[in-house]
């Protein structure tokens, strides 16, 4: 997503899914906790519907409307976690799991010595 656009400005713009048809109004924008970056979008999927959360990277702006590479029955069948609340960790986990997206793993820790197991006394 461009990086340069406040997510402030992002509620309220339509959103369209991979197809160019519409799938709503976006509600709130959630930020990533450790980076404050513009993480997901909560779409207003219709009057008396839920709101879907759709990733915000790939997705992007185009002529001021939010564009999602997704088709809109795999956006309507996102996990449902309700808006208004932080997002935890495993429920992002589900949602990237939902749009089949890879998420890095963190980088392996260095291998070191951390010393000797109880009961093994290391003998030269």
């Amino acid at each position: 997503m461009q990086t340069d656009i406040d997510p402030r400005h992002l509620i309220g713009r339509k959103a369209f899914d991979r197809n160019g048809t519409r799938i709503g109004t976006i509600d709130e924008v959630y930020l990533d906790d450790a980076t404050g970056v513009p993480e997901w979008a909560a779409i207003r999927t219709g009057l008396f519907s839920r709101d879907a959360f759709v990733p915000l990277e790939p997705s992007e702006i185009v002529d001021g409307a939010l564009h999602v590479p997704f088709e809109r029955a795999l956006i309507k069948d996102a996990p449902d976690f309700g808006v208004g609340r932080h997002l935890s960790p495993e429920q992002e986990l589900q949602l990237y799991h939902h749009y089949g997206l890879d998420i890095s793993a963190p980088p392996p820790l260095p291998d070191r010595d951390f010393g000797r197991l109880a009961g093994h006394d290391k003998q030269a």
